[in-house]
């Protein structure tokens, strides 16, 4: 049974976040609609995505894929290419799967059983919450990384919220902070609150509409997490071989990159080949090193592989690191 104390401090944090978020939250477009689509598009690429990049690609995808029935009835090709320059392809991939299956299994309508909403391709413990919350005004508890780093600090958490014991701790607040109705107000007041006042550094705490209730002797300093994995650098070694204006790329088929083009890989550096270009990108807890070279042409094009033309380049679904080498050589004339 709930403390009464305790369910008094959260019927207080609930009325003040939704007053503050009705005066203070963004107007954000996938905030204008509660259609199940335009959510489920919106959450998938908000994962590990700021929401500045997301607005953008967010409206594109919708005018090229306005509903489950077209983007299920896409190739992946096509999906991926419209996905292009928000990495994760995975995402892309298991949004185009779910459609699929909202289509073929659930008449193209994403079912309201949060169980159901869960077992679609890609769809975790946040994302099946945050469907139901914000298509359906579920009163379901979500974590992110707003609303953890927000919970952390009211309770001035001080186990790693990365362990199976500070989730457990972060879901069971969620939970008991949870209003009989409006979810979708009051998991996006929680969400905005720790995006725009409860920040990572510097959290504004005179502006908190819950800071009477934080228990946070040091805000700044929380949440805690586990010690992050150290870098490892990797090299990636690539050929760039151009014929009358084409050019030679890879298809990926393994998990990273899965069908995304990239320059094909060189297991070592042709002798006297010229070094045009290198550039670093991250990698989960790599910084790999990409170094193209130049590279003869084969005598035969093996599976997998296709002549481009330069010109046509950016029809093309490349990974983006790829694609930003690609563009600087083309620009050179390389």
């Amino acid at each position: 049974m709930e403390n009464p104390k305790s369910k008094i401090e959260n019927q207080k944090i609930r009325a003040a976040l939704a007053r503050w978020f009705r005066a203070h939250g963004r107007d954000l477009p996938w905030r204008r609609t509660h259609d199940p689509y335009a959510i489920m598009v919106s959450e998938f690429m908000l994962q590990q995505t700021q929401v500045a990049t997301v607005r953008d690609f967010y409206a594109r995808w919708l005018v090229r894929f306005p509903d489950f029935a077209t983007l299920a009835a896409a190739s992946e090709a096509a999906v991926l290419h419209v996905w292009q320059g928000l990495g994760y392809y995975s995402r892309a991939r298991n949004l185009h799967r779910a459609a699929q299956l909202i289509v073929a299994q659930h008449g193209g309508v994403v079912p309201r059983d949060l169980a159901a909403i869960a077992a679609l391709p890609g769809v975790g413990r946040y994302t099946a919450g945050a469907i139901a919350s914000f298509a359906f005004d579920r009163a379901t508890p979500i974590i992110d990384a707003n609303i953890a780093r927000v919970l952390a600090r009211l309770l001035d958490l001080r186990e790693p919220i990365d362990t199976a014991c500070g989730s457990a701790i972060l879901w069971q607040t969620a939970e008991a902070l949870l209003p009989q109705h409006r979810g979708r107000l009051h998991n996006s007041a929680l969400m905005e609150l720790g995006a725009l006042v409860c920040t990572p550094r510097a959290p504004q705490c005179p502006r908190c509409p819950v800071r009477a209730q934080c228990r946070a002797t040091e805000p700044a300093a929380l949440p805690h997490k586990r010690p992050r994995r150290k870098t490892v650098a990797l090299a990636e070694d690539c050929a760039w071989i151009v014929r009358e204006g084409h050019l030679l790329l890879a298809q990926q088929t393994g998990p990273r990159w899965r069908g995304l083009w990239k320059l094909p890989a060189l297991t070592s550096a042709p002798r006297a080949a010229e070094l045009l270009l290198a550039l670093a990108y991250p990698f989960t807890h790599h910084r790999v090193t990409l170094s193209v070279f130049t590279a003869a042409a084969p005598r035969e094009i093996v599976p997998h592989h296709r002549w481009v033309a330069l010109a046509e380049i950016e029809t093309i679904a490349l990974a983006a690191p790829h694609k930003r080498a690609i563009l600087r050589l083309a620009a050179a004339g390389k």
